[in-house]
C-alpha cells in the first residue's frame, strides 16, 4: 500500500491537528478508576483574617494544564463553579500547571503521582495578592 501525498495544504493541517489531539495516551475516559481530582480555591479574600471573621478562600473556576512529568502535554482541564475538577489518567508522574492572571491570581505548579485504581486528591490555591 502506498500513501498518496495530500494535494491541499489544508489536508496536512487537519492531519496534524488530529495527531496532536491524540495526545500521549495518558488521558482516560469518564469511567477511569484512577487520575487526579481536586479543588481550586481563590484567596485570601480579605487583608486580615481573625477568629471572628476567618474570611475563607472561595471556590474558583480556572484552567489547569496537565503535563507528563518530564514535559509532555497531556490535556487542559477547567474546574467547575464549585472549584472541583477530575481527570482520568494512567498511572505515573504528572505536573499540574495552573493558568495564572497577569499578575494575579497566581498559583504554583504541582507534581502529582497517579497510582493504579486511586484518584489522587489535590488543592490548587490561587493567590489573589490581597494583603
Amino acid at each position: 500500500m502506498t500513501l498518496e501525498r495530500p494535494r491541499d495544504p489544508r489536508s496536512i493541517a487537519v492531519l496534524l491537528l488530529m495527531l496532536a489531539a491524540c495526545g500521549t495516551g495518558d488521558l482516560l475516559g469518564p469511567d477511569a478508576t484512577q487520575g487526579i481530582e481536586g479543588t481550586v480555591l481563590l484567596g485570601p479574600q480579605c487583608p486580615v483574617r481573625t477568629q471572628d471573621d476567618p474570611c475563607p478562600d472561595l471556590p474558583y473556576q480556572a484552567w489547569v494544564a496537565v503535563h507528563r512529568a518530564g514535559g509532555g502535554f497531556v490535556t487542559r482541564i477547567r474546574s467547575d463553579q464549585s472549584g472541583r475538577f477530575r481527570v482520568g489518567l494512567r498511572p505515573g508522574g504528572y505536573v499540574l500547571r495552573p493558568e495564572a492572571g497577569d499578575p494575579f491570581p497566581w498559583a504554583s505548579e504541582q507534581e502529582v503521582t497517579v497510582v493504579q485504581d486511586v484518584f489522587t486528591d489535590v488543592v490548587i490555591l490561587f493567590d489573589t495578592g490581597i494583603r
